[in-house]
């Protein structure tokens, strides 16, 4: 991590004990379930690099916390002031593959195969302008995660050849990660029509054996009911990782971003921790411009986001571009 990174840490974090102490929004008393994809074939049809991911997430109502939950909710409270809190569970898989993948013994200068199945346990605090989000990912890294099979499976029904070199992938491992999201909700203008703009800022830090980084980022919304949620969610690493939707009734927005992160360590890159392993290089800083839109109807958010990715190794031919699909229902 960078001096100029972690000194701006600091000054956000004091910040936002600030906007936690403004009025709370009415509790949302629905819970919420939510599908995420994100695939390289949404955007070019590459099929390398970040092949596939995906999570499903399960989402409480809000002020309806189990004991240890409510526990943590009260540490929290005394840190970051008085919040509406909800807690979830989900799980994903996500799988890398090198670019040439008819190659039985893939190029060792490429980024290595890799699988990661997790699960996932979460506590999202929400003020009217602030949103934090901690979360506790537990898993595997290697043959258990099933990204070999789950791939070849689609190819299968696809039609697509299969990739030969997965027998190279990561050894199993397991692996944990501590991840944390503050997002603000900033009102910028409001125009002619009905239409509203505001900005997003964010700060994220994760520590673990999966990928260890610090981040910054943003994005401008222009839309109607843009106070419905803090932006389109995503998989991480990415610029935001935010839970369903509140409110009810109709709403849009179209959205630009671009976020920036500090890397230290990433598994997928570097290699197992404590075995020997096809690895590269990452490269420290990782950048991430993103465009998209989300529609809302009654208790349903539908989004798409575009990502373009900076090289994330040394070697890396060109920058990359994936898309993500997403749908919440609440209920």
């Amino acid at each position: 991590m960078t001096r100029s990174v972690a000194a701006l840490i600091p000054a956000l974090l004091l910040l936002a004990g600030t906007a936690a102490a403004q009025d709370l929004p009415a509790p949302d008393r629905r819970g919420s379930v939510s599908f995420v994809s994100e695939n390289d074939s949404y955007a070019r049809n590459t099929d390398r690099w970040y092949s596939n991911g995906f999570r499903f997430n399960w989402a409480s109502a809000e002020d309806n916390l189990p004991g240890p939950m409510a526990a943590l909710d009260d540490a929290l409270g005394k840190l970051f002031g008085p919040a509406r809190s909800r807690w979830g569970l989900g799980f994903g898989q996500n799988m890398y593959t090198p670019v040439e993948k008819r190659l039985s013994n893939p190029d060792p200068r490429d980024r290595p195969y890799a699988g990661y199945l997790y699960g996932e346990i979460s506590l999202d605090r929400r003020t009217q302008t602030t949103l934090d989000r901690f979360g506790l990912q537990v898993g595997v890294v290697g043959p258990s995660s099933l990204a070999r099979p789950t791939q070849d499976v689609v190819h299968s029904i696809l039609g697509d050849r299969q990739a030969r070199g997965w027998h190279y992938q990561l050894r199993d491992e397991p692996v944990f990660n501590l991840n944390y999201d503050r997002i603000w909700r900033l009102p910028v203008a409001s125009l002619p029509g009905g239409l509203d703009v505001d900005a997003l800022p964010s700060v994220t830090l994760a520590a673990g054996t999966v990928q260890t980084y610090a981040g910054i980022g943003g994005r401008v919304r222009i839309g109607q009911g843009l106070d419905r949620d803090f932006g389109a969610p995503r998989i991480r690493p990415t610029i935001a990782d935010t839970p369903a939707a509140v409110g009810e009734g109709f709403g849009w927005y179209l959205f630009a971003g671009a976020g920036g992160r500090a890397v230290a360590r990433d598994i997928f890159l570097d290699g197992n921790t404590y075995r020997d392993s096809r690895s590269v290089d990452h490269r420290t800083f990782v950048g991430d411009l993103e465009l998209g839109g989300a529609i809302f109807w009654r208790n349903v958010r539908l989004s798409y986001t575009q990502d373009f990715r900076s090289k994330e190794f040394v070697g890396q031919r060109k920058d990359f571009v994936f898309g993500a699909l997403s749908l919440s229902v609440s209920f």
